[in-house]
């Protein structure tokens, strides 16, 4: 038989989750509509069971392994401050593009509408939250931002400690190496992940639901494809001068696997691969890929709450002013490590909004759109933790052109040698 590609796979998942949604809420058809429910949230819960242990161990091994780098400080400056400057141009296309399009207008709701969520972000709480008030509960309550806190200050004590914690950091690799086997079969599942949750979504909310919301989902949309097609192409023609055909092929992998899963952790490994595979250097790339995937979020942290701030603005009726502009990019360049790399953008969003002195009732409503929003805004994080790391090897000359060159929109699987791989009857999974 044939290989059936990864791509053509999720195609498939979304084309028969819209139809089996359809048919979900069309008909009432209580036992598809619960069966979609529950195939997404399990595919959802088994990323997310990997993801608090996956942030610890990455960012513990990424940090050690800097050593090995020659002028690792140097390298991880860059990358913080190409991270701050791709988050800038996305917020400041997110402005421009809400508005130009002013999407809280003519959509029929009203602030009685909302709802204030549960849970916010403040700047207090951010700062404050940071250090874990013990090493248990971060993991328990898959607090990733305590996690990557914990995984730093093991990472510092252990190039402190030399090579006395070489036990522990060989412990580490082993451990990093099987989460990620682990997390490449629960990938392998994303096609009947995507039939559950775009399933789920249609059979829930209807198309009714995008119709009140169409200029704010179609201003998500555009936004993040000017940043995947416009921006980042333009960075790698100008500043890497690279071509940027070759970057999508390489990165193709893994920005589809987020556009489904919509977890930039759980995407992760898939990252990791592609990114070696442009011919970053292995040592910076086990760096740059898990510090991107827990603070490098365009989609979620510039553009989307730019957007976000002022249709909720135009809703409630607050004017915003230059200030409150200016405000929304301090906010995204510096608080995205808010979003943590999970699923969804409302911590973000919240702090946004307190920031800005918005009603937080706003955040309900945009709650029934969320995952579809999520599916680009997520894309565009997993591309950016992709490109960053290509531009900054490239400058300091450490990008190995002949794989970037060469790289391809192939199956990506780190953990399966080619040989063993034809030795299989069936076909394998290309991720």
């Amino acid at each position: 038989m044939p290989k059936v590609p990864f791509w053509a796979q999720i195609v498939a998942g979304l084309v028969l989750g819209v139809i089996l949604g359809w048919i979900a809420r069309s008909y009432d058809v209580q036992w598809l509509y619960t069966t979609l429910d529950k195939v997404g949230h399990i595919f959802v819960q088994l990323l997310k069971l990997a993801v608090a242990p996956l942030v610890f161990f990455a960012i513990l091994v990424s940090i050690t392994n800097l050593r090995k780098v020659n002028n690792a400080a140097r390298l991880a400056s860059r990358t913080l401050l190409w991270f701050m400057i791709t988050s800038l141009i996305a917020v400041v296309i997110g402005l421009t593009i809400g508005l130009l399009t002013n999407p809280g207008a003519g959509t029929g709701l009203t602030p009685r509408d909302g709802k204030k969520p549960e849970n916010a972000g403040s700047w207090l709480d951010f700062l404050t939250g940071i250090i874990p008030t013990d090493v248990i509960t971060p993991f328990t309550e898959l607090n990733v931002l305590q996690i990557v806190f914990m995984a730093a200050v093991a990472g510092l004590a252990a190039l402190q400690l030399g090579e006395k914690a070489q036990p522990i950091l060989t412990l580490a690799e082993s451990v990093l190496e099987l989460l990620q086997k682990a997390l490449w079969w629960v990938i392998r599942l994303a096609p009947l992940g995507t039939v559950g949750l775009i399933g789920y979504a249609i059979a829930e909310y209807g198309w009714h639901l995008i119709g009140k919301y169409a200029t704010f989902t179609a201003d998500v949309y555009i936004g993040c494809a000017l940043v995947i097609f416009g921006v980042y192409p333009l960075l790698l023609a100008t500043v890497a001068k690279v071509n940027p055909v070759q970057f999508f092929k390489g990165a193709w992998p893994a920005i589809q696997l987020a556009f489904v899963s919509r977890s930039s952790v759980g995407t992760m490994p898939v990252t990791v691969k592609v990114t070696e595979r442009l011919g970053v250097p292995k040592e910076y790339t086990s760096f740059a890929v898990p510090f991107g995937a827990t603070t490098k979020m365009d989609g979620c942290a510039a553009i989307y709450p730019a957007l976000a701030a002022i249709f909720i603005a135009q809703i409630f009726d607050v004017q915003l002013g230059i200030k409150e502009y200016v405000l929304i990019a301090l906010v995204s360049v510096i608080g995205s490590a808010a979003t943590a790399g999970l699923t969804g953008a409302t911590v973000m969003l919240t702090l946004t909004l307190s920031t800005l002195g918005l009603p937080l009732e706003g955040v309900g409503l945009l709650m029934a759109i969320d995952p579809v929003l999520d599916m680009m805004r997520t894309a565009t994080n997993v591309a950016g933790q992709a490109l960053v790391p290509v531009v900054v090897a490239a400058r300091e000359k450490i990008l190995d052109l002949d794989a970037y060159n060469t790289a391809s929109a192939s199956p990506v699987d780190g953990y399966e040698v080619r040989e063993a791989e034809q030795k299989v009857t069936a076909p394998p999974v290309a991720v």
